[in-house]
């Protein structure tokens, strides 16, 4: 109980006085750190306008008993605000060393258009920019596509600087370490699709025909699409975000010093191993999401495996089955084409590679989901 007057005595404490009717007395006292809890100018500010018109303000820090930046920010404050009410400040109530720092600090003035303006751009200045934005990234996007179609065909004649141990890692990067997620994920839709589709054949008697959505649906569909999908997110971003991280380590630089076109050795290896690995994966979503429907028939439906595998047979035609693997390898070129560039792109921080791996998978899904709706189109057009 004795300690409690020395712990407000360390407090921060303002006092205001008016010693006459246009000067204005604010006293200071206790501990002015940031680490405390230190007063706000609201007081000072209710006292100038409680009373007649304040020509002077003194300030008197001679009961501080310890400071630090937080008391000079708040003097700091003081200053502007009399500044702009055309009030004097004396500061010969202050010590020595507070008054250089202060004068320290306002020594400089602040640089006209130095501090963010609070203006509005116009509405049609951020059209505007936004129109050149999108114009400089689809030129940006034409070019990327453009080499890479370059270094392919220089790949063809056998005059591409790259390695085949590198297209080989990353097959195996992209295609066998990437089957348990796509496992899951196949095996979901299927078993979805056949329970959706069994809720409504049901009704009609009609629940032998399961076997031909879940077949044609993950064949022509939905097995390439989601293949898609999921290499977006995982191979695609981690190819956003290793060249990325080559940016900001400036190793492609060092590439280009060197005369080796990033192009041809970073990425084309990256398309190579994604077309060769999509078609496969493909195929090995169909299966599994044949088997999830498979599930679903024979433990709801009453529906045998023979009946099931029969009736798929002859509902899965060879066009379906071609048309999705031919899909896949588009969209295994379209996820390698986001994630190089959006990795070729990044800026020089941290915090760039996140946004680089984060572009890259919206970008990926978006050309996926925007092709698929064109095949499907001009499938439906000339009658596959």
């Amino acid at each position: 109980m004795d300690a409690s007057p020395d712990v407000m005595s360390t407090r921060p404490q303002l006092h205001i006085a008016r010693p006459s009717d246009d000067m204005l007395l604010v006293q200071f006292s206790g501990s002015w750190r940031l680490q405390d809890e230190l007063p706000a100018t609201v007081e000072v500010e209710q006292a100038l306008e409680a009373g007649p018109s304040v020509r002077r303000m003194a300030l008197d820090a001679q009961g501080v008993t310890a400071w630090d930046t937080g008391l000079l920010t708040f003097l700091l404050r003081l200053m502007r605000q009399n500044q702009q009410r055309q009030i004097d400040t004396d500061q010969t109530g202050l010590p020595e060393g507070m008054q250089r720092l202060l004068a320290l600090a306002t020594v400089v003035p602040e640089r006209e258009g130095a501090a963010r303006s609070a203006k509005r751009t116009p509405l049609l200045a951020r059209i505007g920019s936004r129109a050149i934005a999108v114009a400089t990234a689809s030129r940006e996007m034409l070019d990327f596509i453009g080499e890479a179609a370059l270094a392919f065909i220089k790949m063809l004649r056998g005059q591409a600087s790259f390695r085949w141990a590198d297209v080989l890692a990353l097959m195996q990067a992209s295609g066998s370490q990437a089957l348990p997620i796509v496992s899951l994920i196949s095996g979901l839709i299927g078993l979805i699709l056949a329970f959706m589709g069994a809720i409504q054949l049901q009704q009609f008697g009609a629940q032998i025909y399961v076997a031909d959505l879940v077949g044609i649906g993950m064949t022509r569909e939905m097995g390439a699409v989601m293949t898609g999908i999921i290499m977006a997110g995982r191979t695609g971003a981690a190819f956003a975000a290793q060249l990325g991280t080559m940016q900001v380590n400036e190793e492609i630089d060092a590439y280009t010093t060197l005369g080796i076109s990033p192009m041809e050795f970073l990425v084309l290896p990256r398309m190579l191993a994604l077309v060769l690995m999509m078609p496969l994966l493909c195929v090995y979503a169909d299966l599994l999401g044949i088997l999830g429907g498979v599930v679903v028939a024979t433990g709801m439906l009453d529906v045998s495996l023979v009946e099931y595998v029969n009736e798929t047979r002859a509902a899965v035609s060879l066009t379906n089955f071609v048309l999705g693997v031919v899909k896949s390898g588009i969209f295994g070129v379209l996820i390698a084409l986001a994630g190089c560039l959006r990795g070729m792109q990044c800026g020089r921080s941290a915090s760039a590679v996140g946004d680089a791996a984060t572009s890259a998978v919206v970008t990926g899904i978006v050309f996926i989901i925007a092709t698929d709706g064109l095949l499907a189109v001009i499938t439906e057009a000339i009658g596959i």
